[in-house]
């Protein structure tokens, strides 16, 4: 124990100082490959710490990949050279890319959003440059009032917060709401970016798992008979990563149990603009009667997700909370991403515009289940969804998604492993497969690759070494 002794200082968080104080060990190889380090609770009373502050510094330890995790058994050291050598190889030349979920550049409208930027300079001059209004850009809160009653939402422009992206939407809820230790309920599977903002709060985090018409209600109020969340986070619709849409029946029942048992829902909507073949594909919010939903709505999946940009729509009550942790993160949103998305939207076609991005999706969603369900259904389990940009599949028990990864990388295809979407480590079976950066050509091609893959993979790699140490692959 005596080589993880350190004096921590006054000048910086005292989890980074852990973290770099055992990373550092690591590299140089002062603790051996696989050895266990101590346990949380040793450590932080040999420092002086909370065991919170070690747990900090143990996940971001992992997080880097110097680290793995056994459940039931503890934290143990990874391989650096496997990292190391890794990544010396991660071009992504020639790749084909179903593990990345940004938009492709071709529907970018680059054109007209360069002259929407030329017309809010010319309108708005000097004040492009300057900070705006707490809320942000009144003239793009009103266009955007007017743009969520398409969306079945009633609101006006002082409930509105603008953003950069859904991410710091997340991140501004969590500091206004939520405290050191305060329950939040998430979808199981769920977004892994919004498990990061919960843990990095403090929160503790309870998995609902999901059912093919979304959050398990019965699991969902077993649990709210015994624990109250302060929030329960959700995708309704064509959710990441598992692109389902929750039915109306749930939707509202949703509602019904915040209000029932006082807890606020996060609404996390990036597709619900596009009908695809739903037809519950209206926000959660536009249900919501009771002063229940905080809604979440970006634009990176519908314009360009460099522009990062995206609002809040929120009730009464918390509007204060989230204004101060807004301010507290930046300040503002980029006044002249906010002028631009104002006059993009005033003088240019958005209603055409949505209904281009509507078909181009749409396109490739139908190409991409009807291979799936073709020539991967007989091998694979999938969620079946009813449009978005994800699919998710299961591989028979005994095998792992993260050996699957690394295989179909050498084949010329990238997935998403399904740890990525778990609080938990897990007998991880689960890869997401993502559409929105690939053609349709590629679709075609990378989907013929598992397909043409997958005898061979499942024959070799059933209860592979790594697979059965529960190690991680990088």
């Amino acid at each position: 124990m005596d080589k993880y002794k350190l004096v921590i200082e006054d000048n910086g968080p005292k989890y980074l100082q852990i973290y770099n104080h055992i990373k550092t060990m690591i590299i140089n190889n002062e603790i051996e490959v696989n050895k266990k380090l101590p346990p949380i609770r040793s450590i932080a009373k040999l420092l002086n710490v909370n065991n919170t502050t070690i747990v900090k510094a143990y996940e971001l330890l992992e997080k880097e990949g110097y680290v793995y995790k056994i459940i039931g058994s503890g934290t143990f050291v990874s391989d650096t050279r496997v990292k190391a050598n890794s990544d010396e190889n991660t071009s992504m030349e020639g790749i084909i890319r179903f593990d990345n979920g940004n938009p492709s550049i071709d529907m970018f409208p680059v054109e007209e959003f360069k002259k929407s930027i030329n017309i809010a300079l010319e309108k708005e001059g000097n004040s492009m440059f300057e900070y705006d209004d707490g809320l942000g850009f009144i003239k793009l809160r009103s266009k955007l009032v007017e743009y969520l009653k398409t969306l079945n939402i009633n609101t006006n422009k002082d409930n509105i917060q603008i953003i950069s992206g859904a991410q710091q939407g997340i991140d501004i809820v969590c500091k206004g709401l939520i405290n050191y230790s305060d329950l939040v309920f998430v979808e199981e599977p769920t977004y892994r970016g919004a498990l990061e903002v919960f843990k990095n709060r403090g929160s503790k985090i309870i998995s609902i798992p999901m059912l093919e018409d979304g959050i398990d209600i019965g699991i969902l109020k077993l649990k709210l008979e015994k624990i109250r969340p302060k929030i329960l986070y959700t995708m309704p619709n064509y959710q990441n990563p598992t692109g389902i849409s929750y039915s109306e029946y749930k939707k509202k029942k949703l509602i019904e149990l915040a209000e029932k048992y006082d807890f606020y829902i996060l609404e996390d909507d990036f597709m619900s603009d596009l009908k695809f073949e739903s037809t519950e594909h209206f926000p959660l919010r536009s249900y919501d009667d009771k002063g229940r939903v905080i809604y979440i709505k970006s634009f990176s999946k519908l314009l360009m997700p460099g522009i990062r940009i995206g609002l809040v729509e929120m009730p009464n009550e918390i509007l204060n909370k989230i204004l101060w942790a807004k301010y507290s993160s930046d300040i503002s949103t980029s006044g002249i991403i906010q002028r631009s998305m104002y006059y993009y939207m005033e003088n240019f076609n958005w209603n055409n515009y949505i209904k281009n991005v509507e078909d181009a999706y749409y396109k490739k969603f139908r190409l991409a289940l009807e291979l799936i369900q073709n020539k991967l259904a007989n091998k694979l389990k999938i969620k079946v969804p009813t449009g978005g940009i994800n699919f998710f599949l299961e591989l028979p028990r005994g095998y792992s998604s993260k050996a699957f990864s690394k295989y179909l990388r050498k084949k010329g295809v990238a997935i998403l492993s399904g740890g990525h979407f778990f609080d938990t480590s897990i007998d991880d079976r689960f890869f997401r497969i993502n559409i929105a950066q690939t053609s349709l050509d590629e679709i075609q091609k990378g989907i013929d690759i598992i397909s043409d893959n997958i005898d061979e993979f499942l024959k070799c790699y059933k209860n592979i070494e790594e697979f059965k140490e529960n190690k991680l692959f990088f």
